[in-house]
């Protein structure tokens, strides 16, 4: 393995540190660390490691909404558009060939003020994969994220379809991402071709409302039709999550105030 002079690790390494820190705001980076955290990423709080996040670990009356994005930029702008006039906090997982399709869509919902988690780089089937090829969809996922947001993506992973194990978990734990799953999946990806509608979307997400909640939709269309129920529904849970006494948290607000606990 070749080794670099003490002096090039301090000039390459500390200033992308410096930069983790700034642009995520999690502060200096807790004692337990990963085994090879991806570039300028911060290490997330070690609550957030050894399992999947499916409900923020608070008893605060806060809710999360997330948003998977994998195959079309349909609905993007409506979504941006009601998060920014109801002043909500988001964070987007794109997958990595999305972000290389369309970097502008990811770079718009950066520049919103919103995270960019990951979803993947081509949204396999984790179980398929072997622990090396799990490691390239993680790792180049990130990559394509960072140059299309051309800002450092958020510590945060988040499986296909939901395939978590315990050993998945723990080899994207050692890569420096936490695993943020969801609560309440709205199933509005499926539009009204598959049996869904705007109402059944929100209720999807009420029925599960609860201290840190964490509500997942999508962007885009599986089909192409330019439907997208989630982008209908997202006013209409925005603001009933709000009459029940809830507040749109951000993930990366949760993660400061967990690390500094």
């Amino acid at each position: 393995m070749r080794r670099f002079p003490a002096t090039l690790w301090l000039r390459t390494t500390l200033p992308a540190v410096a930069a983790a820190v700034a642009l995520t705001g999690f502060g200096p980076a807790p004692a337990v660390r990963p085994s090879a955290p991806p570039p300028c990423a911060a290490t997330p709080a070690p609550a957030l490691y050894g399992g999947e996040v499916r409900r923020l670990p608070t008893q605060r009356r806060v809710v999360a909404l997330t948003f998977n994005a994998a195959w079309n930029e349909d609905g993007l702008a409506d979504v941006l558009r009601v998060l920014r006039d109801k002043h909500a906090p988001a964070t987007f997982f794109p997958t990595g060939q999305f972000a290389e399709r369309h970097p502008r869509a990811v770079r718009a919902m950066a520049a919103a003020g919103h995270g960019i988690g990951s979803h993947s780089h081509s949204h396999p089937h984790f179980s398929a994969l072997t622990p090396a090829q799990a490691r390239h969809e993680v790792l180049r996922a990130h990559r394509a994220l960072r140059a299309a947001a051309g800002t450092c993506p958020l510590p945060f992973f988040r499986f296909p379809y939901s395939e978590t194990t315990p050993q998945r978990i723990a080899e994207v734990n050692g890569l420096g991402f936490a695993d943020i799953e969801f609560s309440a999946d709205t199933n509005g990806y499926k539009g009204p071709g598959g049996g869904m509608s705007t109402e059944a979307a929100v209720r999807r997400a009420l029925d599960a409302l609860g201290p840190g909640e964490i509500v997942q939709m999508h962007v885009g269309t599986p089909d192409g039709s330019g439907t997208v129920l989630d982008a209908r529904a997202l006013p209409r849970i925005i603001d009933a999550v709000r009459e029940r006494g809830y507040r749109i948290t951000d993930l990366r607000e949760h993660v400061r105030a967990a690390a500094s606990s």
